[in-house]
């Protein structure tokens, strides 16, 4: 009798099993196209990229299509602009501060192919978008917002699920330079009262403005706000032959100089001028890892604040140095992936 029982869950575990495979043989789930651009806690997905003055930087955009089974066709995928999604985002997340909306990124910058072909056999592609950023101004927040366009004859499915048909690429260019500097010993005073405690910052965010060259914000200023095209500094790198060292040039970016921006004097009445050092070693536990150190040095300028309080001008001395740390993977050759962006700057 026992012996009949065991039989018979043996015939209906086989059945179920059965059942299991020819089902898994089929298609779970649809084939859907997505990209690849996992977004941020600022609602994008940043992208960095080398900046080139004499030609174009080409950024690949994953794209994967979804499923149990192979992708077993051919697909040729539309790619398309969709600022309507960046609108909304820019709406949910400031509201009526509009000074801190993302804006899209102009088409002057940028071009990528209508379509992308993804083959039978393969489950990605990548589509490939050049960037030329020439005369950018990074004060704005641009962003280049992609969506999977419908299929006219309905030969593919984009995937509707939040976050997976759109890719808002929040364009960040960098040089050798450029990046987020630590300010342990960056010091902001107002003017006549540097021996009371100094204003300070965990960080400066600097922005690329050529090759050799950068901008950041006066002081405690940052990208929050209103006003802070007006308090942009240009930080201009002069090699002196290896790479290594040289001086660092400080300007008003605005001619007009409104911030009355000044550079330091010594005690002998002379103009203070930053200087940079580069150092480059390998970690000793990880011997595909190098590290890439910047420090501006000797850092000393004053400038005004005339925007805060209206008709009021306070002046702001600023002393000490800035250091940048990258860390980059030797074994990853594209650039961009091999700095290591979270740790470095």
């Amino acid at each position: 009798m026992k012996l009949k029982y065991s039989l018979l869950y043996a015939l209906v575990l086989t059945n179920l099993c059965s059942s299991c495979n020819e089902e898994w043989s089929g298609e779970q789930y649809e084939h859907y196209v997505s990209f690849k651009a996992p977004i941020n806690s600022d609602g994008v997905s940043r992208i960095n990229v080398r900046y080139r003055s004499d030609k174009a930087t080409t950024y690949q955009v994953p794209l994967i299509v979804s499923g149990t089974t192979f992708n077993d066709r051919n697909y040729s995928v539309r790619i398309g602009l969709d600022p309507d999604t960046l609108t909304i985002l820019n709406k949910e997340r400031y509201s009526t501060r509009t000074d801190l909306y993302y804006q899209t990124l102009p088409a002057t910058f940028y071009t990528f192919p209508e379509t992308v072909d993804i083959k039978a056999g393969e489950n990605t592609a990548l589509l490939p978008v050049d960037f030329k950023l020439n005369n950018i101004d990074l004060s704005e927040k641009w962003v280049l917002p992609l969506t999977i366009e419908e299929a006219p004859d309905g030969s593919y499915i984009p995937n509707y699920r939040k976050h997976y048909r759109k890719a808002l690429l929040r364009v960040m260019p960098f040089n050798d330079y450029s990046g987020n500097y630590s300010a342990v010993n960056y010091k902001c005073y107002i003017k006549g009262a540097e021996s009371e405690a100094p204003f300070v910052k965990n960080y400066v965010m600097t922005y690329v403005v050529d090759d050799h060259s950068l901008f950041f914000y006066a002081g405690i200023i940052d990208e929050t706000r209103v006003d802070r095209k007006g308090y942009r500094i240009l930080a201009k790198f002069i090699d002196s032959g290896d790479g290594k060292i040289g001086n660092v040039e400080l300007s008003p970016v605005d001619s007009d100089n409104k911030m009355k921006f000044q550079i330091g004097k010594d005690d002998y009445g002379k103009e203070v001028i930053p200087t940079y050092s580069v150092t480059e070693t390998m970690d000793p536990i990880r011997p595909y890892l190098k590290r890439k150190t910047i420090i501006i040095r000797n850092i000393n300028y004053s400038y005004v604040d005339y925007t805060t309080i209206p008709g009021v001008e306070t002046e702001y001395h600023v002393i000490g140095s800035l250091a940048l740390e990258r860390q980059i993977n030797t074994q990853i050759p594209d650039e961009d992936q091999a700095i290591d962006w979270e740790a470095g700057t």
